[in-house]
């Protein structure tokens, strides 16, 4: 064809049809980075996984009287009829808990990074050092009291909701008032974590808790605590900052960071002293660290193949503006080589990416 406008439209045509063999090409790219979140949320997962620190709370056993019908049959002393007669019955039995969350909780988390390795991919996790300081406020708990109830308070005891309790490592404490509590693994109502005996808590000041556990991916906590006050330092270069609240104040370097949160008691919607566990409530206003990874070659490759149609199609008008100053034409067969050549970069790039990173993949 020598018509300049009939040759536009054919290697328009040729140009369109290679958007085929691309989208193969970003469907396999796109297969690779489905594996490689599997496989990292499988290695973090093994190491510890995505951590939430959910407390502490102090739960307080309530019990109180509960008043019941019951019928009984009788003799009549006169007749000797057989007669049902209703009664009123008073038992003592278990209410709903009442659940204190911290007046002043501090928290110092110290985490310290590396990267585990499965084949090809990459997985960051950490190890964290935590310690919370934290008190109650017991001075109108008894004001959440109905008529008759009363409060079990040598039977109170703290629970601290974990992801998973298998991330734990090393030696945990509670220390309070200068003398350690027993930890035990929390156990009922789907909780993970642990929790301990206090006895009556009354005459308690304050608690110190020391944990260490493994983790990958995230690590978050709530902000239970009236006031509570978040230092978190870590040795991973590359944090994103995620959940309900922003720290006031962070810092990143070569070496790390270091945030800090100060979250007051207005700022969330958690009440202090409450009949319902506000471990859900509590979920859904957590924050922390993502320990992000920058270097995604799998969305870049996969970017690079979604727009491989216009350097396909400007690639296409190059060459058909060169040949129309030669006597010999390309051949239509010629364009669909050079398009399937350029379909197969990001193939290539990404296979090479796993291998020596993108930039020189790329390259």
């Amino acid at each position: 064809m020598k018509s300049p406008g009939a040759r536009f439209l054919v290697v328009g045509a040729l140009a369109l049809f290679m958007y085929v063999p691309l989208t193969m090409g970003g469907e396999v790219v796109a297969s690779r980075a489905d594996y490689s979140r599997q496989t990292v949320d499988a290695v973090g997962a093994e190491w510890g996984g995505q951590q939430m620190v959910n407390g502490p709370v102090l739960v307080l056993p309530v019990q109180g009287p509960v008043t019941q019908k019951e019928n009984r049959e009788v003799v009549h002393p006169i007749t000797g009829a057989m007669t049902t007669e209703a009664y009123e019955v008073t038992t003592v039995v278990a209410k709903a808990p009442i659940y204190v969350l911290p007046n002043q909780y501090d928290v110092t988390l110290d985490t310290v990074s590396q990267v585990r390795q499965r084949g090809v991919f990459a997985v960051p996790v950490y190890t964290a050092a935590f310690r919370a300081d934290f008190n109650f406020d017991l001075e109108s708990v008894a004001d959440g009291l109905r008529a008759g109830e009363e409060i079990l308070w040598d039977a109170a005891d703290i629970q601290l909701g974990l992801s998973a309790n298998k991330a734990l490592r090393g030696d945990a404490s509670l220390i309070v008032d200068g003398r350690s509590l027993r930890l035990e693994p929390a156990t009922g109502d789907g909780l993970q974590g642990i929790r301990a005996e206090t006895g009556d808590p009354r005459a308690v000041g304050q608690y110190r808790l020391d944990l260490t556990f493994n983790g990958a991916e995230r690590l978050s906590l709530t902000p239970v605590g009236r006031n509570t006050h978040v230092m978190m330092t870590s040795d991973w270069q590359h944090p994103s900052f995620i959940g309900a609240y922003l720290p006031n104040a962070r810092e990143i370097t070569d070496v790390g960071f270091t945030a800090d949160w100060t979250i007051p008691h207005l700022a969330r919607n958690l009440p202090e002293i409450s009949r319902d566990n506000p471990r859900h409530a509590a979920q859904r206003a957590g924050f922390g660290v993502r320990y992000f990874q920058p270097n995604d070659f799998y969305q870049k490759a996969y970017r690079a193949s979604h727009y491989g149609i216009l350097f396909v199609a400007l690639t296409f008008l190059t060459v058909m503006l060169i040949e129309m100053g030669q006597e010999r034409r390309a051949h239509p067969v010629q364009y669909i080589l050079i398009g399937l050549a350029q379909a197969i970069f990001a193939l290539l790039m990404v296979a090479y990416a796993e291998q020596m990173g993108f930039a020189a993949a790329y390259f």
